[in-house]
């Protein structure tokens, strides 16, 4: 129903299907319907009138602000200055599962749950494991800040890959709950692995973007190479 209203098939001050018809059109429960309507309610999105029937009242606001960056450098500018809130620490975790490519493991890792935020608004759920020998190095930083900056900043670590893959997911129970959408709500789901000089894995985050602020823009008509910067340097 939110999508009716997003893509403009039920527009703004548009009477609504009825609790019936949507009842028997999406082949649920009464009840979820309600529930249903209830969120788009809270969400300002309909309003409803007694006697006269349920009407939209609103569109879905900040629709697909985020882009995703397709180049390292752009990516760590679009996270340097997220406001974060680190919801979960486990210094001694379970290592990543890494796919074909993506180097080898580290000794250890430290895995960091966190949720980012836009003017007060969560719209991201970060899951990173990044090797202990590196967070142990600047703690206070990885806790409370964006870690990929800071690892860029460290002079010694010369990066030679930065794998990102994207998916669509939908949220499960937590990640609903810290992003304040629904269970089972899709998700833009972003991976991106860091491998250093020595191919070892250092940085594996998992990125869940709230689906109203994700996009995915990208000229398909290429450009001229530019130089690129040396991000590997000699150990």
């Amino acid at each position: 129903m939110r999508q009716r209203i997003e893509s403009g098939y039920w527009n703004e001050g548009d009477k609504i299907s009825t609790i019936e018809e949507l009842e028997a059109e999406f082949k649920v429960a009464r009840i979820t319907v309600r529930q249903a309507l209830d969120i788009l309610r809270d969400e300002g999105l309909i309003d409803s009138i007694r006697g006269k029937g349920t009407f939209v009242s609103g569109r879905p606001k900040e629709k697909y602000w985020f882009n995703l960056a397709n180049d390292l450098e752009s990516v760590i500018e679009s996270v340097r200055d997220n406001v974060i809130k680190v919801v979960h620490i486990e210094d001694d975790a379970a290592p990543p599962i890494l796919q074909a490519g993506e180097g080898v493991l580290a000794p250890k890792y430290t895995q960091l749950r966190s949720v980012q935020f836009s003017r007060g608004e969560p719209f991201a759920v970060v899951n990173l494991r990044l090797s202990r020998e590196i967070y142990v190095r600047d703690r206070k930083n990885f806790n409370r800040k964006p870690a990929l900056p800071r690892i860029m900043e460290m002079s010694d670590i010369g990066i030679i890959h930065a794998l990102q893959s994207v998916t669509i997911g939908v949220a499960d129970p937590e990640t609903a709950k810290l992003l304040r959408v629904g269970l089972g709500e899709p998700t833009a789901d972003c991976r991106l692995v860091l491998v250093n000089s020595m191919n070892v894995a250092i940085y594996v985050a998992e990125f869940h973007y709230q689906r109203n602020c994700f996009t995915l823009r990208r000229d398909l008509i290429p450009k001229p190479k530019k130089a690129v910067r040396k991000l590997a340097r000699a150990n």
